[in-house]
């Protein structure tokens, strides 16, 4: 038999190969952060697969809003840092997020137009009863469908090589995405802000043209397509602004909004000395269709 001092010995090795080392963590954030949302959301409320190596998913990082991007009738857009500190043999990390934010009490009503939503589903009944009679429920619903239409429209978008930002989560009416920057800190400008060469104006075109026929090959069209809802990052263009993506068969004015598309971005280029047939453009994108 073992011995006491056999047994305290072995008790002691065994005690020291489990020792932790336990350090205490600050929690007091400052007023403009938070711990990162990412883990909180639902899977399916993640960016896909693959993601970009710049999305952060460190449950210990913090989120720290940095400001205000834009103001509008139906949501705000901040700018979000998402950070993680360097622990152990694991690097710092970090990444910006534009944090889109639906409005709810705010604004009593969207200024999207009804005729965008034609023939979506509404969730439930409920839902649908809230969102006619405009009660707080159905505000709130209101946002939260806005919201997730444009993360789905993100989704889809992103995995069909449509020139968008990278949908990196959802959270209620919160949407977290890639911010599109000018390579200098600041963010992109749009592309009615710009003044760019006839070669490059020739290759925003070339782009978005081929942006719009991976839209329309899809059976869709943005619906709301402008030199406002596209940003110019260097060499690059991005669409943005996509909860109002329409059903272009489906949608009983689909091809409306699909003309009206292609009407504000020919008039746009040709306007800056490219000459673009909108009736052309037009008619390009409905091979994509059928």
């Amino acid at each position: 038999m073992s011995s006491e001092y056999e047994l305290h010995d072995s008790h002691s090795r065994w005690s020291d190969a489990f020792a932790f080392e336990f350090h205490s963590v600050d929690e007091e954030l400052g007023p403009n952060q938070r711990w990162s949302t990412w883990l909180e959301v639902e899977r399916g409320s993640r960016g896909p697969e693959p993601r970009p190596s710049w999305v952060v998913t460190d449950q210990a990082a913090i989120d720290t809003e940095l400001g205000v991007l834009k103001t509008g009738k139906e949501a705000d857009v901040f700018l979000l840092e998402r950070a993680v500190e360097a622990i152990g043999d694991n690097p710092a990390k970090s990444s910006l997020l534009a944090a889109k934010r639906y409005r709810t009490e705010e604004h009593r009503s969207f200024h999207r137009s009804t005729s965008y939503v034609e023939g979506r589903r509404t969730r439930n009944s409920r839902d649908s009863r809230a969102m006619a009679k405009k009660t707080a429920h159905g505000r709130g619903v209101a946002a939260d469908q806005w919201a997730h239409a444009e993360w789905d429209a993100l989704n889809r978008l992103w995995q069909a090589g449509v020139p968008v930002p990278y949908p990196v989560q959802v959270d209620g009416t919160e949407l977290l995405m890639e911010f599109i920057d000018d390579g200098e800190g600041g963010a992109a400008p749009r592309l009615a802000q710009v003044r760019p060469s006839k070669e490059l104006l020739g290759g925003y075109f070339e782009q978005l043209r081929d942006g719009m026929r991976e839209l329309a090959r899809a059976g869709l069209a943005h619906g709301d397509l402008s030199p406002y809802n596209v940003l110019a990052q260097g060499e690059r263009i991005v669409m943005i602004d996509l909860p109002q993506v329409v059903d272009v068969v489906g949608n009983p004015k689909g091809m409306d909004f699909l003309m009206r598309d292609c009407h504000n971005m020919a008039t746009w280029f040709t306007g800056r000395g490219l000459e673009i047939d909108e009736q052309e453009l037009f008619a390009d994108l409905l091979t994509m269709l059928f």
